[in-house]
């Protein structure tokens, strides 16, 4: 059975998953493919480890722009594929490679055959961190390319292939990286009153950052503070002198954002009281909220309904998407792509429906005629 062309990109891309902006090979394999491409409308400039590609158009007054992620995961692969990662340890489990190949699909399609208006693809490193849209939008690179309309999407394993879900206003949430590092004193087991025990203090502060979001938050607003990964210590009969809480923040709203971390430094405070240490925040990544803009994202979701795609006009989620920098400064929209997998986003056996890519680029190859295409 012969394999759509795409359906094979997908799978060699799989294969070599990469953290953010260490995307060396990932970026290889995208040059290669273009530089396949007839080169009388391409034009290609690299940023990092990013690709910004710009296709003119036959008579253009505007630009397109569509924004794909290109990094991978550290996580171990679980799906049984015969083309699983290569790199032990890591792994396209957020579907990246699934968003490369339906980008290079729809920029082929328009290069063949054009439509009026440019069209900017942006191929971005570091999506899932520590984030590559906010310093591409302020490259040069970018800069000179800067789109005039911005289109991006993820796929969503819980809905069924030739679904796409979307609303206007806020799509996904404020995002930051939460790491607090305790240190006090370490020493033997047997005479804890002669240490400051960061086991004890951390396991304190984890119950009390509970409090944070049911005591602090407005119960019609939301906001998550999830902790998912406790170290310390270096064995069982000494009492650990250090302490690594690593975790993540989510709201829906900028000012709960600041009123989640305002609460963190005061509970975090106490705990250098409390137990005599020292503690130290790092926020990490921070992630400003998709806000899909109300008249291009409706008018998409009208385009939409008139083909073969069922549209779902969703609720908004926690997810955390650095694509939200982009659409602070261009008027876009971000949508929900269904590729039916039983298993979800950052998990070790994603398996989202290929059969996904070939609809989704003809989908978005009629959107971009739709959008870059004067009427007579």
């Amino acid at each position: 059975m012969e394999i759509n062309p795409f359906v094979q990109i997908r799978r060699d891309l799989h294969q070599i998953p990469e953290l953010g902006f260490q995307e060396y090979k990932t970026q290889a394999y995208l040059l290669q493919y273009l530089e396949e491409l007839p080169k009388n409308r391409l034009e290609i400039k690299t940023w990092q480890t990013g690709i910004i590609v710009k296709v003119h158009g036959t008579n253009p007054e505007k630009a397109i722009g569509y924004r794909t992620d290109i990094d991978g995961l550290p996580i171990e692969e679980e799906t049984g594929y015969s083309f699983a990662s290569v790199n032990e340890g890591y792994m396209h489990a957020c579907g990246h490679d699934v968003h490369m190949s339906i980008a290079l699909g729809v920029l082929t399609g328009l290069v063949n055959d054009p439509i009026e208006d440019d069209a900017i693809f942006i191929f971005q490193p570091a999506e899932e961190g520590p984030g590559g849209a906010q310093p591409m939008m302020r490259s040069e690179e970018l800069q000179e390319w800067m789109p005039q309309l911005i289109v991006g999407l993820h796929i969503a394993p819980e809905y069924p292939v030739g679904t796409i879900a979307t609303k206007e206003g806020l799509l996904f949430a404020n995002t930051s990286e939460l790491f607090i590092d305790l240190k006090g004193k370490g020493g033997h087991a047997a005479y804890p009153q002669q240490t400051n025990d960061m086991v004890v203090a951390a396991s304190y502060l984890v119950t009390q950052l509970q409090s944070v979001i049911s005591r602090n938050i407005d119960p019609l607003d939301s906001a998550v503070i999830t902790i998912g990964k406790i170290t310390g210590g270096t064995v069982q009969n000494i009492i650990a002198e250090k302490a690594r809480l690593e975790g993540t923040i989510r709201t829906l709203s900028v000012e709960s954002m600041k009123r989640v971390k305002s609460r963190i430094e005061a509970l975090v405070k106490g705990i250098e009281a409390g137990f005599q240490c020292v503690a130290n925040i790092d926020y990490g990544s921070m992630y400003y909220e998709v806000y899909n803009h109300e008249e291009v994202t409706r008018e998409f979701m009208e385009f939409a309904e008139q083909t073969d795609m069922k549209v779902i006009e969703c609720k908004e989620a926690m997810t955390g998407e650095d694509f939200g920098y982009m659409l602070r400064e261009i008027p876009g929209f971000m949508f929900w792509l269904g590729v039916g997998s039983e298993y979800g986003l950052h998990h070790a056996k994603l398996q989202p429906n290929e059969e996904v890519i070939e609809k989704a680029i003809r989908f978005l190859i009629l959107y971009f005629q739709f959008k870059g295409n004067r009427q007579a």
